[in-house]
């Protein structure tokens, strides 16, 4: 069949990043592309990633951005090396989005407005010539004979599926956080019943539960703080940074980038747990003397100023609570056993992590399609021929920092690239186009 007679020849499921750049890269390569989107507006996640703000990815060479990913970071040598960050910021450039680049080698679009980023994304890739059809859910792949050949589709403004023909299939659902979004999970419905493997699915990059809860910190950031997950007693992994005191736990940064190690050890029934050093900059020594000094300070003060001068005022009542003393108590009783543990409390805040958040708030998702059932030269499914994966979906995820839209920007442009060879090179007699 030629181009005009009815099939196309890559269809895209799911309008999201890494579906967005796998139907550009594939019309720009001359196939004909259909990409389909089950809610009304493309990019919905990342529009409202990062706060609104979209960190789009990070200015980190392909080493260094490879140690941030997980489980297995040498698959994505290929998709890296197809496109990479400056690629990106290239093409957004050339679509009028300038960007910036912030602490941690973090890449944002110079507005703070993720919206650019979006509709940036949305108006290249109609004009390579790529098809959007917004509010179509796809029910069902169409395989024959093991090869992927089209796709059921649910259509909002009529009750008769659609049937669609395509010589090439690629899946870039995303994930199944920020399900509002539309990240559902189908796309691992879709490859299991196909036969593809699915790693279990967890949420990543999530706030935790505590115990204790300081409702009186409700709210508080720390910056500059060092947080430390520990796994059945043992120390596992620390980050610098920031942590916010919720009403159920923990969160910010620091606390998303352990919380992946700490969601798995807690799913295998494993004891976990984080401190907090709210004086990183001091070792036990000098923090020892800074408190002698300030106890001399507050000679014949109380308890509440004593730890005003150490501590932001939120957390003065967490720690009256744990050293026992009210804030009105003499100052002068801070010392032998009390001083000991006083000083363990700013080097070693402990909390015990009882729990973590839903897949609401869940920012990516650990898990996925086995990437043993994918080949990373192609993003092509090693058990159904012509489909093709690309993004959250596969089984791959990173720290904060930009590293998983990279992930998502560079599967999805490989795949569109290698969908678009085989389908349009079928016609050419198996010749491949240049971009």
């Amino acid at each position: 069949m030629k181009p005009g007679e009815g099939a196309w020849d890559v269809v895209v499921v799911g309008a999201g990043p890494a579906g967005l750049l796998a139907a550009g890269r594939a019309a720009m390569l001359g196939a004909r592309v259909l990409l389909l989107e089950k809610m009304e507006k493309p990019a919905r996640k990342l529009r409202i990633t990062g706060k609104g703000r979209a960190n789009i990815t990070n200015m980190k060479a392909l080493e260094e951005q490879l140690k941030e990913i997980q489980p297995e970071p040498r698959f994505l040598r290929q998709a890296f090396q197809a496109f990479f960050n400056r690629d990106l910021i290239a093409l957004l450039e050339a679509q009028g989005v300038a960007t910036k680049v912030e602490r941690g080698d973090r890449v944002f679009p110079a507005s703070d407005l993720a919206w650019d980023v979006a509709d940036a994304l949305v108006a290249w890739a109609g004009a390579q010539g790529v098809e959007i059809l917004p509010h179509a859910r796809v029910e069902r792949l169409v395989i024959h004979e093991g090869v992927f050949t089209g796709l059921g589709v649910a259509r909002k403004s009529s009750r008769t599926p659609l049937e669609i023909e395509a010589r090439c299939g690629i899946l870039a659902t995303g994930g199944q956080s920020y399900p509002a979004t539309g990240s559902t999970g189908d796309g691992y419905r879709f490859a299991e019943a196909t036969g593809h493997r699915i790693e279990a699915l967890r949420p990543s990059l999530v706030r935790i539960e505590t115990r204790p809860v300081h409702e009186g910190a409700q709210g508080l950031t720390l910056k500059n703080v060092n947080l430390t997950l520990w796994i059945d007693g043992k120390k596992q992994a620390s980050e610098f940074g920031e942590v916010e005191f919720t009403a159920r736990g923990l969160a910010g940064a620091s606390v998303l980038r352990l919380s992946r190690k700490g969601v798995d050890a807690m799913a295998a029934g494993r004891m976990v747990a984080m401190t907090l050093d709210l004086k990183p900059a001091l070792d036990p020594a000098k923090l020892e003397a800074r408190l002698a000094r300030d106890l001399e300070a507050h000679v014949g003060g109380t308890c509440g100023p004593l730890l005003r001068s150490l501590l932001p005022t939120p957390l003065v009542a967490v720690f009256c609570e744990r050293l026992g003393l009210g804030p009105s108590a003499p100052a002068a009783q801070i010392q032998g056993s009390k001083r000991k543990q006083l000083l363990g409390l700013l080097k070693e805040l402990r909390f015990e992590v009882t729990g973590h958040g839903s897949w609401e708030e869940a920012i990516v998702t650990a898990g996925g399609v086995s990437l043993k059932d994918i080949d990373p030269r192609t993003m092509a499914s090693r058990k159904v021929g012509n489909l093709h994966f690309a993004g959250e979906v596969l089984d791959l995820d990173a720290n904060t920092g930009g590293y998983n839209l990279q992930i998502a920007f560079s599967t999805g442009w490989l795949a569109g690239e290698s969908a678009a060879r085989q389908a349009v090179g079928s016609w050419l007699g198996g010749a491949s186009l240049t971009p």
